[in-house]
């Protein structure tokens, strides 16, 4: 254990970024170059062996934080990497990305600042790598099985390395050129740069897991006869049907839905464009939607040279505290601020966010290019427009972050499978992954034979830490389809959701 007084002796001081302007002039890392180790040892001694560890719930992949903060605490980086990667697969992803309700339900949270946890992840893993310990791991022996794995995100990735280091031999399909999904061409660069991803994809090659990329399951090959080839099959595409706005103008040029503005400012990194063909530089940008997709396009804009940027969210404004209603050890909706925002505020001066907004309609110039978008205040319940707030921003250029709503539609691969969508527009699937599936008489049956549900597929629009766990508690279920039973963990079922009140 480490110190049990530590948290009250030393206080809490996440790991700096580097300064906005700094940052902004590049595409590197918000943390790149930072002297992690001391800081981060200091700071994994507050973790006070509380006994019932509530970080375990906080985050699905059962991570054994207190452990892997007490190796961390005395620098013992390869006990501390093997205890970290006894749950998790790709914890240099998550420690980059994911926003860490395992520190909100931290026991002191409480009544106090809690442990930098996704600080010392990152450390650890990065540590991992930098001291060698984080080596393939091929199966001694084969088990003569072969899954296809349809998508490359990090639950396709998750469930992939698992089934490859238990012997089935395992082929990950992708349709974009390149493997790794939106940690690929989602994610920016300055918040997960991608060599990152590369050398995570070179150890699960040298484990023996097959990529192939730049086929679309469903279209370039049909998808029963993957599953013919196959022993099993794990459908992990994520949920990339994006949510429109259906106001007058739309039509307008110059409004791009977010991803695909963020999957070419990543290609420009790849090397594949000189300069993105949907550019924010000089132009007068409004971001319409106020999560996560919405703050990486923010980041971006700026790094483009966006004369300005302005983000629209529909809720109101959080508090700083957290609400009665969303009690410990539950993740609150408090005001929080991203790298982004820091940027957009220290060059503006103020937050970029207009709470409490939402879109009335877009206004074009004689050549059918976006001018000016057109928004009202909205009440903070019913979020109907207040009249008489009503005001005009220009927008040369429109980004929707509106969400996602399921897996792409279109497309051969729900038909071929005879898979079927639950309320939500998700693959359904029973709590043990099992796709469920519509029979040629129209009705659906229980579960589909070797066809599994992983990730933002089933589970609708979530965290990378879901998709993770996802991925591993798939693994385990097509193995035991596979097997008869199986040694693999299963942190999660398809049912579970997060810690709420």
């Amino acid at each position: 254990m480490t110190d049990p007084y530590g948290f009250l002796k030393v206080p809490r001081r996440p790991v700096p970024a580097r300064p906005v302007e700094e940052r902004l002039s590049d595409w590197t890392e918000v943390y790149a170059g930072q002297a992690l180790l001391p800081l981060v040892s200091e700071q994994a001694g507050r973790c006070m062996d509380c006994g019932i560890p509530f970080c375990h719930s906080g985050c699905p992949l059962g991570n054994l934080i207190p452990e892997w903060n007490a190796y961390a605490s005395r620098g013992s980086w390869l006990a501390a990497s093997e205890r970290l990667h006894a749950t998790n697969n790709f914890p240099e992803f998550t420690g980059r990305l994911c926003p860490a309700p395992c520190e909100d339900a931290c026991v002191l949270a409480l009544n106090a600042d809690p442990v930098t946890i996704k600080n010392v992840e990152q450390a650890i893993a990065d540590e991992s790598w930098e001291r060698g310990y984080t080596s393939p791991r091929p199966p001694d022996r084969l088990s003569g099985k072969s899954v296809a794995v349809i998508g490359s995100g990090p639950a396709g990735l998750a469930a992939a390395q698992q089934l490859t280091r238990i012997g089935h031999t395992v082929a990950v399909y992708e349709r974009a050129d390149r493997i790794g999904g939106l940690l690929r061409y989602g994610i920016p660069a300055f918040k997960l740069e991608k060599h990152c991803l590369d050398r995570r994809l070179a150890q699960m090659r040298a484990e023996g897991t097959k990529f192939r990329t730049g086929v679309d399951i469903g279209s370039d090959l049909d998808a029963t006869e993957l599953r013919r080839r196959h022993d099993a099959v794990i459908v992990a595409v994520g949920a990339m049907e994006q949510r429109e706005l259906p106001v007058p103008g739309r039509e307008l040029y110059g409004i791009h839905q977010a991803m695909g503005y963020l999957t070419l400012a990543n290609r420009v990194g790849e090397g594949d464009y000189a300069v993105s063909p949907v550019s924010a530089a000089g132009k007068h940008v409004v971001i319409v939607g106020g999560g996560d997709t919405g703050s990486d396009c923010l980041g971006t804009a700026l790094r483009q040279g966006a004369a300005s940027v302005v983000q629209l969210d529909i809720n109101p404004e959080p508090g700083d505290t957290r609400p009665d209603a969303q009690p410990w050890p539950t993740y609150p909706k408090v005001y929080r601020i991203s790298h982004a925002h820091e940027e957009a505020r220290g060059r503006e001066g103020r937050d970029p966010r207009l709470f409490s907004s939402a879109t009335l309609h877009f206004e074009g110039d004689a050549d059918g290019q976006v001018s000016a978008l057109c928004l009202t205040e909205v009440e903070p319940t019913a979020r109907q427009p207040r009249p008489g707030t009503e005001r005009v921003l220009p927008a040369e250029l429109v980004l929707l972050a509106l969400g996602f709503s399921g897996p792409q539609r279109g497309g051969g691969l729900t038909g071929q499978l005879g898979l079927v969508r639950d309320d939500r527009g998700a693959f359904a699937r029973d709590a043990g992954f099992a796709a469920v599936v519509r029979e040629r008489g129209g009705s659906a049956a229980p579960t589909a034979d070797g066809v599994f549900i992983a990730g933002d597929a089933g589970r609708g629009q979530s965290l990378v830490v879901w998709a993770i766990a996802e991925g591993r508690a798939a693994a385990a279920a097509t193995d035991r389809y596979l097997s008869g039973s199986t040694a693999l963990p299963s942190p999660v079922a398809a049912t579970d959701r997060p810690l709420t009140t």
